[in-house]
């Protein structure tokens, strides 16, 4: 499937499950949330099933509020207790119990030697997302970060994608979207992006070769080989001018 990618002028990167494995972090402050709310704790396989849609997701998947209406008074007053708890709660372990995926280092110091513009397009929110990138040194590789409250809209819409093609000033076509899950492949076949799913993510559980990549990177070291591979391709030749 490679074969037929064009060569990219930028490249976007999810966070969570691309970049940084995080759950260990999501467990943790989901379950200080939770035992304010006198309610019982989750489990890390439950918590790896939820992510990628968002900390609300979180935080309802983990109340069992993901049915109730966003018109339910009392749903939404849970909901707004919980999330001052959880805020604090991650905030107080952010980054502490999360890793760098094997091959991410490796991978985004090779793609800083091929000078292609990075930008991080992440749903969970910036004021979460900007220090873990800061003390996972991180953000020195991205010229832009996008959280999950950066615009109106998060993954799978595409909105959030074609904002940060904007801000990359290229043509979605020529930007690669490098995620996790079928949220990823969402937005990005929908905003015109190929895309590049990695097989060591989350994906709510489902088996990431069905959500209908380009390409499947089992690291993300085996990316700039890729980004090298397509620029190497010759152009497809220019019709014949008729007689």
């Amino acid at each position: 499937m490679t074969s037929a990618l064009a060569p990219p002028k930028a490249l976007v990167l999810d966070l969570d499950g691309t970049l940084v494995d995080t759950v260990g972090d999501f467990t943790i402050a989901l379950n200080a949330m939770l035992a304010a709310l006198d309610r019982r704790p989750v489990t890390r396989a439950q918590v790896t099933l939820w992510v990628g849609k968002g900390t609300q997701h979180l935080i309802d998947a983990a109340l069992g509020l993901a049915a109730a209406s966003v018109a339910d008074p009392k749903a939404q007053a849970l909901r707004q207790q919980a999330w001052a708890h959880y805020q604090k709660a991650y905030l107080a372990v952010n980054g502490q119990h999360s890793a760098l995926y094997p091959g991410v280092r490796e991978g985004l110091a090779q793609l800083a030697q091929m000078n292609l513009p990075l930008a991080c397009l992440t749903n969970k929110p910036l004021a979460f997302a900007t220090p873990l990138m800061r003390q996972m040194d991180l953000a020195r590789h991205f010229r832009h970060v996008f959280g999950g409250d950066s615009f109106a809209r998060k993954k799978p819409d595409p909105l959030p994608l074609l904002k940060t093609c904007e801000a990359l000033q290229c043509a979605s076509a020529q930007v690669w979207m490098i995620g996790d899950s079928s949220n990823d492949a969402q937005a990005a076949r929908a905003a015109g992006c190929p895309v590049l799913l990695t097989t060591y993510g989350y994906n709510h559980g489902q088996p990431v070769q069905a959500a209908g990549a380009d390409a499947l990177l089992d690291s993300l070291a085996e990316l700039p080989a890729l980004v090298a591979a397509a620029a190497a391709r010759p152009l497809p030749a220019p019709p014949s001018p008729r007689c």
